[in-house]
């Protein structure tokens, strides 16, 4: 499979730039309000910095590997929030985002996810994605079905940044 150009992708809204370094300041911001944070299931809170900055690090040699794809979600020239593909396998790849509280409910969510369906699919090569929300994260819920995932079921997992148990809703999208 082809490891697609680090290209910006854009959107009527938004503009999805290849996530690293520079990104990471702002996102730690984002990250560190417990809003943000409780619906992250494998994020540490409060964020720990040295360990998200070298995480930021990562993303540039995570995409030359075509293990997973990070865009930076800016409207208006400010970082608004993170969406990747990411634990990439063969054709499959997990689809996350987290948005700064600010952000929400102002369908910037599903406007990113488009565009990295599209990506996804498209440039990327993928035939399928998936992704997780917290079973109590309704608006993650109606994003995912707005991008056309679809239930394959729950688990329980733990969640670092909660400190518990939860259940995880999965969703899974196939290329039509």
């Amino acid at each position: 499979m082809k490891t697609p150009d680090r290209l910006s992708l854009l959107t009527p809204r938004l503009m999805l730039r290849p996530s690293g370094p520079g990104y990471f300041a702002r996102a730690f911001a984002i990250r560190s309000n417990w809003e943000v944070g409780r619906n992250l299931s494998h994020a540490q809170f409060p964020p720990d910095a040295a360990h998200m900055a070298s995480w930021f690090d990562g993303h540039a040699a995570e995409w030359t590997a075509g293990t997973a794809y990070r865009f930076a979600i800016l409207h208006e020239d400010r970082t608004i929030g993170l969406i990747d593909v990411n634990d990439i396998d063969g054709a499959t790849g997990e689809l996350g985002y987290w948005l700064d509280r600010a952000a929400w409910g102002q369908g910037f969510a599903a406007e990113a996810g488009e565009a990295i369906v599209d990506f996804s699919f498209g440039s990327a090569g993928l035939t399928s994605l998936v992704a997780g929300h917290v079973a109590d994260n309704l608006a993650s819920a109606r994003v995912l079905e707005k991008l056309g995932f679809t239930g394959i079921g729950e688990v329980s997992i733990f969640s670092q940044s909660r400190q518990a148990e939860i259940m995880q809703k999965r969703l899974r999208l196939d290329l039509r």
